[in-house]
């Protein structure tokens, strides 16, 4: 943050004034800005103030992030630009050798001897031009900046949007086609997303008539005590067979026992390694839910062969586990669909491309050594309220039978 703070001050301030009264201000103003950023991180939850923080600290957090990579694009056609006004501009050159600058070729015979100089000096950018260009460069990275960062505030407070995902599975009961599951992750309760989003998460579902609800982890940002009332909305969720819970990482870092206990007591299922039977029409597949992997550092590791050893492997089973990277454990084990979230699909382009890094799937439907994966954007968002190229989802996940297949 120091570094991008620095950055942004030498080509937003610096290069944009001459020493005086307005670089003073600037400088202030990118230290307050990075102070801010410091303390929505550490402050968010701290009570009311700590919110009052968050807001404009994560906001401009978002701001940081693009500023910094669209002034580094612009340093290209700023050297390009530079480079052409020095073209414009007569070179300084030495005197010739023997005379000293200024000197007549009367006078010369008489002047002291002055060397010269090695080679011409570069021409120099008129400083007019120079702060010109600094400006409009400045400007024109600070408006897109803006632009970028409404558009994508726009869209992570923003409705969801309900994608509809077919998923065929070779060993579905034909009379288990077409069963709904709504999939929902990384709601993130917190300093900027209360009450009302869970009110709008659970009237979406409902709206579905789905048949079971899956809760895929990161639900909260804050303990039970801060949180409480946040969540409670969750007890009207509606499903033919009920609302199914796993952790993710956020709850381990937001006391997950406190959690787990809070959810069930709001009518949601917990699966804490475990699996159970769902059935419809006499026909039935296992549901199983594993811990997140950070559970691992709380005494709480997932655990893969309590939750899906000793079942039937002719029946299929839906796996709910926060990280699709979990997918490698659970093929081992003859998963048939995982249903995941945690990656935000990326939330704000280019981190895209990190995901990678980490995870098998980014978002959407995948198949990974042989089992399904199926990986949800998430409702809410983390950090910044801001989302680029990765809307906010409620995944209506309906299993069908193979019929093409028998």
């Amino acid at each position: 943050m120091a570094a991008a703070h620095y950055y942004i001050w030498k080509r937003v301030v610096r290069d944009t004034t001459r020493p005086g009264r307005g670089r003073l201000v600037g400088t202030v103003a990118v230290v307050f800005l990075l102070l801010l950023v410091v303390g929505a991180l550490g402050l968010q939850r701290v009570g009311g103030f700590g919110r009052v923080v968050a807001w404009p600290g994560f906001l401009w957090l978002a701001g940081v992030f693009y500023l910094t990579v669209l002034l580094g694009l612009l340093e290209i056609p700023r050297l390009v630009l530079l480079r052409r006004a020095r073209r414009g501009r007569v070179p300084v050159t030495a005197g010739a050798p023997g005379t000293t600058p200024g000197a007549t070729p009367d006078t010369a015979g008489d002047a002291e001897e002055v060397p010269p100089d090695p080679a011409p000096r570069a021409p120099e950018v008129d400083e007019g031009r120079r702060l010109f260009l600094a400006r409009s460069l400045a400007v024109a990275g600070g408006v897109a900046t803006a632009g970028i960062v409404t558009y994508g505030a726009t869209q992570a407070l923003g409705d969801p949007v309900v994608k509809r995902v077919p998923v065929t599975l070779g060993k579905l009961d034909p009379r288990l086609s077409g069963y709904r599951i709504a999939v929902v992750s990384d709601i993130h309760l917190g300093p900027l997303l209360g009450r009302s989003h869970t009110e709008r998460i659970v009237r979406m579902i409902n709206e579905q008539q789905v048949d079971l609800v899956a809760i895929v982890g990161d639900l909260v940002d804050g303990s039970v005590e801060e949180l409480g009332e946040a969540a409670a909305p969750l007890r009207d969720l509606v499903s033919t067979h009920g609302s199914f819970f796993v952790t993710g990482n956020h709850e381990y870092y937001s006391g997950a026992e406190q959690w787990i206990a809070e959810v069930e007591r709001l009518g949601v299922n917990a699966l804490r390694n475990e699996r159970l039977t769902i059935e419809r029409a006499g026909a039935t597949f296992d549901l199983a839910g594993v811990n997140d992997v950070n559970g691992a550092s709380f005494d709480d590791a997932p655990d893969f062969a309590r939750a899906l050893d000793g079942r039937d492997p002719g029946t299929p089973v839906v796996l709910l586990a926060h990280q699709p990277v979990q997918v490698r454990e659970a093929a081992r084990h003859g998963v048939d669909l995982q249903l995941s979230g945690h990656t935000h699909g990326g939330q704000m382009f280019p981190f895209h491309l990190a995901v990678g890094l980490q995870q098998p799937v980014r978002s959407g439907l995948e198949t990974i050594d042989g089992t399904q994966v199926y990986t949800s954007n998430g409702a809410g968002f983390w950090g910044p309220p801001v989302r680029v190229g990765a809307p906010p989802d409620i995944s209506v996940v309906e299993l069908r039978h193979n019929f093409a297949g028998r």
